[in-house]
């Protein structure tokens, strides 16, 4: 398809640190929805022009895998907060044909010579988290670009420079600002200290630009150009990556990031965790990825009394906290990069272990879960838990039932604040631990634990039946648990179960999202032994379903994305 009639389809579419830290992406309003449905084929991601550009691709006889490619380089454009080429992600791939489910890891990787003292200043001191995250020395070697070619190269089906169609001309011709990206630009203080980026989002008077300005970047087509010409090798070396390092080393508190940690980085491929839940087969990422997290959750509350308590009610949420805490705790403790640290996993997924950490939950909270042995652990320092993220999920399921569940972030909104040809630069290293002894401590060449859990679930005889996942910091794990319970014990649809409101814990406060019925259920909480804080906790659910004669998506109602198909 010609690019300009691309565009035009794609714009007709578009409706522990010593300070406390802010939570992720602020909220923006809620949406109602309904249920989406289709027979063939469905995206569901954070943006309708990003939608729509896997939309086309799909209808262009393109695989899941090309119209995650698309969706992703436009999310880079018209959601720059939450991820782009500056960032990493983490992506599952079913193929139908094979019956082979891959994951693919292209989470972002620590500088070489990053130590784990790289964060204090020059008195010795670390400083405010804002500090630590608007710098080059937060910012990590990205990844989700050498991820998408290494799994395109084994999954893809339409010419890899056609992918990019779609966001190039979007870039060069303008995208309307869309009230959340607005809202969040509002709330922004640190962007502003970046001149291009001050140029390309601000007026003169250095406010947001308008809801439904155009906005144009034409240096993220020229990237986006050379990189459909070229491949990864056009970022990861050359002029590109020469500006990368440019900005990451002159900025006022400059990082380590140097050419051969670009042209070093490789994606992986790593073998996926599945574990059974009830009568599906749930499977994610395993570490560095928060997926096994999920699953222990999942494992523990299959052994508690859950079944018998009403839906949504303080008993389930209680039972569900309760399993939370203790498999927040082990994540604390034991995951981290498997390349650096032996993380115990088959031990923490085993179902003596999960047996035994689910007699630990009681009729009244434990307030705080201490980390279990299990079967393969060493002694580790625990870690604290970190929230702030820019994120996004991208659910996709083509013609063929092959199927693609990806988790992309920039680490927190709008990451470094640097941007470079068009993209902003992750600040992923503010996800490593600073507890001596930390699984999670920072390494050079080390990749920063993740609580992104892309999943990816399966009915007893091996169908595809759900592709889901959410952005959202540490709370990731926690919102994809519940949403898969919503569908699989309490019966609710992709869009009801997205809809929900929040609720669990992280191992601290039973967490409820406030202005929610949620909120009516503390006093009984309470009374369990819970301390309860409500709070807002913006999700960016995107979920597809198999249903009799075809697929039904939901989409987030707290973020501004769609599920569409044919």
């Amino acid at each position: 398809m010609h690019r300009a009639v691309f565009v035009a389809l794609l714009l007709a579419a578009a409706p522990a640190w010593p300070q406390s830290q802010p939570q992720p992406e602020a909220p923006s309003g809620w949406q109602s929805r309904d249920p989406a449905h289709a027979k063939h084929f469905m995206v569901a991601a954070a943006n309708p022009l990003a939608v729509q550009a896997g939309v086309e691709v799909l209808r262009a006889g393109g695989g899941a895998l090309d119209a995650a490619i698309a969706v992703q380089m436009v999310l880079g454009l018209v959601e720059p907060q939450s991820s782009g080429l500056g960032g990493g992600a983490f992506l599952l791939h079913w193929s139908q044909g094979d019956k082979k489910l891959t994951s693919y890891d292209g989470r972002e990787t620590a500088p070489a010579a990053v130590r784990p003292d790289w964060l204090p200043g020059a008195d010795g001191r670390p400083p405010g988290f804002v500090e630590a995250v608007v710098s080059g020395r937060s910012v990590g070697v990205p990844g989700v670009l050498r991820m998408l070619e290494t799994a395109h190269r084994r999954h893809g089906r339409l010419a890899w420079a056609s992918l990019f169609e779609p966001a190039i001309g979007l870039a060069e011709q303008g995208f309307p600002m869309s009230p959340r990206l607005h809202r969040l630009l509002e709330g922004e203080r640190e962007l502003r200290g970046n001149a291009a980026a001050r140029a390309l989002y601000y007026d003169p008077e250095e406010r947001p630009k308008a809801v439904g300005a155009r906005i144009a970047n034409p240096d993220y087509a020229a990237t986006l150009r050379a990189v459909a010409a070229s491949g990864a090798d056009a970022f990861y070396g050359g002029a590109i990556a020469e500006d990368i390092v440019a900005a990451v080393r002159g900025h006022a508190r400059p990082g380590d990031l140097t050419l051969e940690d670009l042209a070093r980085y490789r994606a992986l491929e790593r073998d996926p965790v599945c574990l059974p839940y009830r009568a599906m087969r749930v499977c994610s990422m395993g570490p560095p990825a928060g997926g096994a997290v999920v699953l222990q959750l999942l494992g523990i509350l299959e052994r508690t009394d859950f079944r018998t308590a009403a839906p949504s009610s303080a008993a389930a949420l209680h039972f569900l906290s309760e399993a939370g805490r203790l498999a927040y705790a082990d994540r604390g403790r034991y995951l981290a990069d498997p390349d650096f640290v032996a993380v115990p996993l088959d031990g923490l997924l085993e179902p003596d272990y999960l047996d035994r950490r689910a007699r630990l939950v009681g009729e009244r909270s434990l307030g705080r879960a201490e980390p279990g042995r299990p079967r393969g652990a060493q002694p580790m320092a625990q870690a604290p838990e970190t929230s702030p993220a820019g994120t996004s999920h991208v659910s996709i399921v083509d013609g063929r039932g092959e199927a693609v569940s990806m988790t992309t972030t920039i680490e927190s909104a709008f990451g470094s604040r640097i941007l470079v040809r068009g993209f902003l630069l992750n600040n992923q290293l503010t996800d490593f631990s600073f507890a001596a002894g930390a699984a999670n401590r920072t390494e050079g060449g080390k990749r920063p634990r993740s609580a992104m859990s892309p999943v990816i679930a399966f009915g007893a005889g091996g169908e595809l039946r759900a592709v889901l996942g959410s952005p959202g910091g540490a709370s990731i794990i926690n919102y994809v648990a519940r949403t898969l319970v919503a569908m699989i014990d309490w019966q609710l649809d992709a869009q009801a179960a997205v809809s929900l409101p929040h609720g669990g814990s992280m191992n601290g406060p039973t967490e409820l999202e406030r202005d929610t019925a949620y909120e009516l259920l503390a006093p009984a909480l309470r009374a369990r032994g819970h301390e309860v804080r409500l709070g807002d906790f913006t999700s960016g659910l995107h979920v597809i379903e198999r249903v009799p004669g075809g697929w039904r998506g939901g989409a987030d109602p707290r973020r501004e994305g769609v599920a569409k198909g044919d």
